[in-house]
């Protein structure tokens, strides 16, 4: 339960209605992330269009892995569980992503990857301090100044969503409970799941 009241959906307008309707299609149920931004349907749609574009750029394991590192630091228990469920169903076993939730080096991720994640876990952090010698490193192993910017616009998008879910109250949404206990219980880094 959120701390302000989401449009119902036999009040919505169009725009709104469209979210919901897309939402029940893909997932089977409208999440409470969708009704954190229910008064303001257009916000929504736009951070939709800001994150597919910033994923154009970016490697799908890549994203996910800085989308996930930034949830964690910022203690978004909704975002850390949605994306890690993204990255169990496509892009690591059960037992990786455990390791890296638990932030273990033996997650098996790449020399490159280990990198992104400990530069997008220092931009959510402490963005400051960044410095040139941090983007030089990214460069070293193969990243473009283009993708630099893109692990960083992923980060930062990521903030901003985490932040709006957690700062209205959204918890998250009943479904992650399906989740395995040891990647449910690693993701919880702050709000609990809501109950079943």
């Amino acid at each position: 339960m959120a701390f302000i009241k989401d449009v119902p959906y036999q009040d919505a307008g169009d725009e709104l209605r469209s979210i919901y309707d897309s939402a029940e299609r893909r997932l089977g149920y409208v999440p409470n992330y969708a009704k954190a931004f229910s008064h303001r349907p257009a916000v929504y749609k736009a951070w939709v269009a800001l994150v597919s574009t910033i994923m154009s750029g970016m490697d799908a394991r890549l994203y996910e892995l800085v989308t996930v590192t930034a949830a964690v630091a910022q203690r978004s228990t909704y975002c850390a569980l949605a994306h890690g469920k993204i990255l169990l169903d496509a892009h690591m076993s059960e037992d990786e992503l455990q390791l890296f939730l638990e932030g273990d080096a033996r997650a098996r991720l790449s020399e490159l990857e280990t990198a992104v994640v400990a530069f997008a876990d220092k931009v959510t952090r402490d963005a400051p301090s960044v410095t040139q010698a941090d983007v030089d490193r990214l460069r070293q192993l193969g990243l473009t100044d283009g993708q630099v910017l893109d692990v960083v616009l992923a980060t930062a998008a990521r903030n901003f969503f985490s932040r709006v879910a957690d700062g209205v109250g959204a918890e998250p949404d009943a479904a992650f409970l399906a989740l395995p206990e040891g990647i449910r219980a690693a993701s919880t880094v702050g709000r609990e799941i809501e109950a079943g």
